[in-house]
């Protein structure tokens, strides 16, 4: 048994899950994977569906495992709360957590180092005549802070845009809107700071890889790699570990892509707890290099050691 196993044997670990945002189910079923993994793997176990009590159940926690999806375990508010109890880890701090849910800082930060993202529009007074002046038709509409292709829609004319913005807006406070470009939507995950192979998403029933193609079984084909030209895969492994790095992240992340035509890719967004279903992207590109999902969870599991709050 290696030096890092023997440390975490003696822990007792925590796994967050569960949560109240609009990504609770896929978080309840990360958690159990993970969960199920810690448990055949030896260690010593607690998982926590996370209320705004969860801080009475950490007592006697060494470490914590998230396995939180959105608001508030993706964004920096339980990374803080475990900070401030001296509690590490895995994962990114409050402020990697925070950034990369914020889809128009992060768009702001690809583009101070040269990552290539699509041409977007964000105003708290929304124009519906300027957007379509600055992105043309079809275009993307999203929530500014949701995961999981939640609120997402292509929009393909005025009045559609109209009703759109006004439903959505009942839900979520600030949208953005994002030039629609026609081509292959991949991603590519980072681990201990290195890139993993491209995944590519190939929804069969749908144009558009939303939250139905995501999660409802053989709607999706995943490729691994991705079939791309070698010039530009490499571009795309690139651009993921800069918009991992710009961002403020650690350890590992999911970093989403739409490529063009011609293979050219734009950062979309970057996830600092991507799904962790046996069978989501992040295990699919790891088991690509040979990693397991037992490998996988206890790579992730590692990152606690020096995590941004355990005062290392």
């Amino acid at each position: 048994m290696d030096k890092e196993r023997k440390f975490f044997m003696k822990k007792k670990i925590a796994v967050l899950y569960g949560g109240w945002s609009s990504e609770r189910d896929i978080s309840l079923g990360s958690g159990k994977c993970v969960m199920a993994s810690l448990k055949k793997q030896g260690f010593h176990i607690k998982g926590i569906d996370v209320d705004k009590n969860f801080m009475t159940k950490l007592k006697g926690i060494d470490v914590a495992f998230i396995a939180l999806h959105g608001k508030p375990g993706e964004d920096g508010i339980v990374q803080g709360i475990l900070e401030f109890m001296n509690i590490p880890y895995t994962g990114s701090g409050v402020m990697g957590s925070a950034i990369s849910m914020d889809k128009v800082v992060s768009k702001h930060l690809f583009a101070t180092k040269g990552i290539p993202t699509p041409e977007f529009y964000f105003e708290e007074n929304i124009d519906v005549d300027e957007i379509i002046m600055k992105l043309d038709l079809p275009l993307i509409v999203k929530p500014r802070a949701e995961g999981s292709s939640v609120g997402i829609y292509i929009i393909k004319n005025k009045s559609e845009l109209k009703k759109t913005i006004t439903s959505l807006r009942r839900k979520f406070k600030d949208l953005l809107f994002e030039k629609y470009i026609t081509g292959m939507m991949a991603t590519c995950g980072i681990l201990n700071e290195t890139p993993l192979p491209i995944l590519e998403i190939a929804p069969k029933k749908r144009k558009f890889y939303d939250y139905k193609s995501k999660y409802t079984e053989g709607m999706t084909e995943y490729i691994v790699p991705a079939r791309i030209p070698k010039k530009q895969y490499k571009k795309v492994q690139e651009y993921a570990v800069a918009a991992h790095r710009v961002i403020g992240a650690h350890g590992f992340s999911r970093v989403d892509f739409v490529l063009d035509e011609n293979h050219n890719p734009y950062a979309l967004e970057v996830n600092t707890i991507p799904g962790l279903l046996a069978g989501s992207n992040l295990p699919l590109e790891a088991s690509a290099i040979g990693l397991s999902y037992d490998d996988l969870i206890f790579e992730i599991l590692k990152t606690a050691r020096n995590s941004p709050g355990d005062g290392a």
